[in-house]
């Protein structure tokens, strides 16, 4: 079935409409933008430019995808922002293209971005993360897959968020959050491992066990970065999921949380 177009939107000639697609009413598809099959474009929805939606993505009532980053540096340059298939984005969520630092805004597969999410410049999220209403991203934040970030948070410029982990409500994140880990607060502290959110993700009871290991071994004992690095390394079996983490810990630009 060809796309459903009110006839109050406006499309952009240059735009390319898969089949199934619904555009809603009063709603705007600027140039340079592809729109996956069967997305929905709900009403007042704007893609500015050089946005690209993946199979059955939602856009909100009133969400602007495409804007210029907000950046000082920015020249103009043609960047873009690319969203996965199966993504919803709710109402007045703002998500702004990528500056020369990488090209792009990128949000994964399977999210769901809640009302009033905004994504800067250059952040990249990855596969099933879950964003929920009003929270902040700034420039280069970058969110691994399966990740949870709750309601009114607001995260700091090249910030890293490592898998599976899970942030609470109104935190002020400024350094890196480690996969698999629960945090809140501001300023932003540790609270253990996500066990509820590991288990409902079907992890193992020892993958679990040595994933609480490490977190005791870095986060929880006298020992500095250095050296919990080479008691986990020693330790510690090498599951993929420890490795992980201690692979986060140890390239983090920021510093992590504690």
């Amino acid at each position: 079935m060809s796309a459903r177009i009110h006839p109050s939107a406006i499309v952009d000639p240059a735009a390319q409409l898969g089949t199934d697609v619904v555009v809603g009413p009063w709603a705007m598809i600027g140039p340079n933008c592809t729109v996956g099959d069967g997305s929905i474009i709900e009403t007042r929805a704007v893609l500015e430019e050089h946005v690209h939606l993946g199979p059955r993505v939602t856009v909100g009532i009133g969400s602007v995808l495409g804007g210029k980053p907000q950046d000082l540096k920015f020249k103009g340059e043609v960047t873009t922002v690319e969203i996965g298939e199966g993504t919803t984005i709710r109402e007045y969520a703002t998500i702004n293209r990528g500056t020369s630092e990488s090209y792009k805004t990128t949000v994964g597969r399977n999210c769901f971005l809640m009302s009033y999410v905004h994504l800067a410049h250059d952040c990249h999220i990855g596969d099933g993360v879950i964003i929920s209403n009003a929270t902040q991203l700034a420039g280069h934040v970058r969110i691994d897959d399966r990740a949870i970030i709750s309601g009114l948070c607001a995260v700091h410029q090249f910030v890293k968020i490592g898998r599976h982990a899970f942030v609470g409500g109104m935190s002020r994140v400024a350094k890196d959050i480690p996969p698999y880990v629960k945090a809140v607060g501001n300023p932003v502290k540790l609270y253990g491992l996500n066990s509820v959110g590991l288990q409902r993700s079907g992890f193992a009871e020892e993958t679990v066990a040595e994933l609480k290991k490490a977190y005791r071994f870095f986060f929880r004992s006298e020992e500095n970065i250095t050296q919990a690095l080479e008691r986990a390394r020693a330790e510690l079996r090498p599951l993929p999921e420890v490795e992980a983490f201690i692979a986060f810990v140890e390239a983090s630009g920021r510093g992590v949380v504690v």
